[in-house]
């Protein structure tokens, strides 16, 4: 598999950085409660460092709002996906479980403040995941739907060929590529920036890591992509 960051990205914002955990062969049928126990320690633990405070004020957070505002997002309106799980948390909604690998994501994201996606490698069109650009013939299901959107021209998304998997960069998933119990082959990008919090982004990533070696028997291969470096590949 390729994960790939076009220079239109990096236009807007140079000192973007993703770190990458790419797996294969993890079985995710079985439950995992050392997983959800991580899951429910870190969002207990995040519940407790944010009482009386706002989210959208955190230092951790405001790189992204300021990140969204530089790629035309107005994070008011569609917050980054880490802004919205404090957010829940903050609000003492509680947090679900999943299943392994979902939750696997969601416990390292909140327990590093730091946004992570997950998709499933074996939808990728040609193997292959890209951050760039929205263009005319990209299309958008979001989680939990089926009707077919549009995105914005220009509008960063995650994508593989035409079909996007996160509208506005870190927003929102796509129901295409989730992952279900079936799900054997992931890719979890983690974004960050180089000169900001490249420290948690590599953190993220090895923890990431040792979680699916320790939990789901299975190894993972891990890469930085930056402006300098723009393509992660995996499993060659």
């Amino acid at each position: 598999m390729q994960f790939i960051v076009s220079e239109d990205i990096f236009e807007k914002l140079p000192n973007a950085c993703f770190g990458c955990v790419a797996v294969q062969g993890a079985d995710n049928r079985e439950k995992r409660q050392a997983i959800e126990d991580l899951l429910a320690a870190n969002v207990a633990r995040c519940e407790a460092e944010l009482e009386g405070l706002k989210v959208k004020e955190l230092p951790d957070i405001l790189y992204y709002r300021d990140a969204f505002r530089a790629v035309g997002i107005n994070p008011n309106k569609f917050m980054c996906s880490i802004e919205s799980l404090l957010t829940r948390i903050a609000k003492k909604k509680g947090f679900p479980a999943i299943n392994g690998l979902v939750d696997l994501g969601n416990a390292v994201s909140v327990g590093c403040r730091i946004p992570i996606g997950a998709h499933d490698i074996d939808s990728f069109a040609d193997g292959t995941l890209e951050l760039r650009q929205a263009g005319p013939e990209d299309t958008f299901v979001a989680f939990g739907e089926t009707e077919t959107e549009t995105p914005d021209p220009g509008e960063p998304v995650y994508v593989s060929g035409h079909t996007v998997r996160t509208r506005r960069w870190a927003w929102r998933q796509s129901e295409i590529g989730k992952i279900t119990e079936d799900t054997t082959s992931v890719f979890f990008p983690i974004d960050g920036f180089t000169d900001v919090n490249l420290p948690e982004v590599l953190r993220a990533r090895d923890e990431i890591a040792a979680l699916l070696k320790q939990h789901f028997g299975c190894t993972a291969e891990v890469g930085l992509v930056d402006r300098e470096h723009p393509v992660f590949t995996a499993f060659t």
